[in-house]
């Protein structure tokens, strides 16, 4: 199973970005978004940022992940 996870940009440095998943910050690769600029949302891959969406979805997606790991526990 593929799991992408909703993340934070916080700063873009050429085809690099860091971003905030879940409290982590990581340095993730951005070539498949264009334009992308800190405080946009995008979901996150094995490393790479595979799309972008709104605040409104990112929200929604973090709330069902951590429902999902509490599930879990």
């Amino acid at each position: 199973m593929c799991l992408a996870v909703p993340t934070k940009i916080t700063s873009v440095q050429g085809n690099y970005a860091y971003a905030e998943t879940m409290g982590i910050r990581q340095k993730i690769n951005i070539q498949l978004i264009e334009n992308l600029v800190p405080g946009e949302f995008v979901l996150l891959h094995a490393g790479f940022a595979i799309e972008k969406i709104d605040q409104r979805e990112y929200l929604f997606l973090k709330k069902i992940l951590n429902e999902m790991m509490e599930d879990d526990e």
